[in-house]
């Protein structure tokens, strides 16, 4: 056994079908793992945070089969707490950003075997006011593109209501000014997108900042000044050896510890894929402030 205790936690929002079929790809490989397990279901976020609260002194591991909203009020409500278990993130979302920030298999049998066998890392954790983020803080059309995803649309199509949200809220991206003071440097302008990243996925996809690490004790910050296709070019060349991000004319890109953002009207904040308070905004970076289970691949 790798770990005497344990929590299992599932949310029940999924069909009934879907579900036995995921717990049954994923139970067998984590009771071995673990000596003694709870399997709690839940039905609701505010459980949710509730047991994850409630278990965070008495296990060794909590093991999530969720989205990603169900993680983010997770790693909430057992961020402030002194002792903070090691947790385990099983993809049963539509998006499952933190899984493959992990290096997780989106296969659930393949994660479950993953999370115990797994080498744990620790992982760095954003920090805004009483709020704490695992993956990104956004505000622009990021999170303009949450609040106008069609309930309809996700229930039927999954991670491409995502798609067609972004895609209709690009083309009425409305731009914004902006200050931002960090602990060397300060940044103005106009822009219609702000993202402070820890992980380096949103929506499924990969984005192309290769220095996104959510272990370095770093921020990485990208500010999209318009939406038209050459800030589009722009951004899709970040991964290239090649690019110089001095001659980037409609992207700005740093890295920062901390910083303070301010806006000239009241921006909401997406905090990973979560609509959440609203600028201005004071964030920092907790390094390795919380312990997970990494998968098969590199982070």
């Amino acid at each position: 056994m790798k770990y005497e205790t344990g929590l299992f936690l599932y949310n029940s929002n999924a069909g009934n079908d879907d579900l036995e079929q995921k717990l049954e790809q994923t139970l067998p490989s984590i009771t071995k793992a673990i000596k003694k397990l709870t399997i709690i279901q839940t039905e609701t976020i505010n459980e949710v945070k509730r047991i994850c609260a409630d278990y965070a002194d008495h296990v060794d591991i909590i093991v999530i089969l969720g989205g990603d909203g169900t993680i983010h009020e997770c790693i909430n409500s057992i961020a402030p707490l002194e002792k903070k278990p090691i947790i385990g993130v099983l993809p049963g979302g539509t998006c499952n950003d933190f899984s493959r920030m992990l290096g997780t298999s989106q296969n659930l049998k393949q994660a479950a075997e993953g999370i115990a066998r797994g080498e744990i890392v620790d992982i760095d954790l954003g920090k805004t006011g009483e709020r704490y983020f695992l993956n990104f803080w956004g505000i622009g059309f990021v999170s303009e593109a949450s609040l106008n995803v069609d309930p309809d649309q996700k229930r039927s199509f999954g991670v491409l209501s995502y798609y067609m949200s972004t895609l209709r809220t690009v083309n009425q991206a409305e731009s914004f000014s902006y200050k931002i003071k960090t602990d060397v440097e300060t940044y103005d302008g106009e822009a219609v997108l702000i993202l402070v990243l820890n992980g380096r996925f949103m929506g499924t996809k990969e984005l192309p900042i290769t220095t996104a690490d959510p272990s370095d004790g770093k921020m990485d910050v990208l500010i999209i000044k318009t939406s038209n296709l050459a800030s589009f070019r722009e951004f899709l060349s970040m991964n290239k050896p090649t690019t110089d991000p001095d001659e980037l004319s409609e992207l700005i890109h740093f890295q920062a510890e901390s910083l303070e953002i301010e806006t000239d009207r009241a921006k909401e904040v997406d905090m990973d894929g979560e609509i959440n308070g609203a600028t201005p905004a004071s964030i920092t970076i907790l390094p390795k402030y919380i312990r997970m289970v990494k998968g098969t691949e590199i982070i």
